[in-house]
């Protein structure tokens, strides 16, 4: 039987898996999306979540630009090719790169059943806003805590998200009405899918590996080196390999 945790500050431990299992299994979904209606009550479920991430000054500076409409989405399809372009041009002296770059599917604008743009508003609450004012990049690192959350709550009920990256600022601006001082932080497709790849799409594709944990930890400096203060997390980095 199901014993309901009423402890607000701990996690039984099916509750712990089921957070790791969300984080290891989360994709960057391009290609396995299927033609299924997202439900309401579901996406209003993973919409609260990314609501509920944290924020530089309680701020909460992130707008959900909710896209089912296909001639919006043609547009930035459009923006998503003319970019594209530009990056396979700037592989042209790299043939073996190049051919596996044009192999690759980077994109589910017109596939998913809906495309979300999150977006940034640094007028959020006035000017002032607590914690902002030495590093104004905070802004946008909440509204990045945003799409995680959205991301691992999607994660859970099944659902894929794709972030594409490779768009035109501008274009996003001009195609969704964006006022001037907003900024689109991110464009996803978003949708059931077929299935989620045990890996991620570019490592299964040969484009990077996973680095090691023990490469991308440093000891009380940058590059500070593993010593005695450290051993037993460094070994336990390795175990987890």
């Amino acid at each position: 039987m199901h014993t309901k945790n009423t402890n607000p500050i701990s996690f039984m431990d099916c509750e712990k898996e089921g957070l790791y299992k969300a984080i290891f299994s989360r994709r960057d979904v391009r290609s396995q999306f299927i033609t299924r209606e997202i439900p309401d009550n579901i996406l209003a479920k993973i919409l609260k979540a990314a609501h509920h991430a944290p924020s530089v000054g309680y701020s909460q500076p992130w707008d959900f630009i909710l896209i089912k409409d296909n001639s919006t989405r043609l547009l930035v399809k459009n923006s998503f090719i003319r970019e594209n372009e530009k990056s396979i041009s700037l592989l042209q002296e790299d043939n073996d790169r190049q051919k596996l770059y044009l192999r690759l599917k980077l994109e589910g604008i017109l596939d998913s059943a809906l495309n979300i743009c999150v977006t940034y508003d640094p007028t959020r609450f006035g000017p002032f806003v607590l914690g902002r004012t030495s590093i104004p990049e905070t802004g946008v690192y909440s509204v990045c805590c945003a799409i995680q959350n959205l991301w691992l709550a999607a994660r859970v009920e099944g659902i894929g998200i794709g972030w594409i990256s490779i768009l035109s600022i501008s274009d996003l601006k001009k195609i969704l009405s964006l006022p001037d001082h907003v900024l689109p932080v991110a464009y996803l497709c978003v949708g059931y899918v077929s299935q989620f790849y045990s890996n991620p799409d570019l490592e299964n594709a040969g484009w990077l590996e996973r680095m090691a944990l023990r490469e991308v930890i440093h000891y009380e400096k940058w590059k500070g080196p593993l010593n005695d203060s450290w051993k037993d997390i460094g070994k336990e980095a390795d175990n987890l390999e």
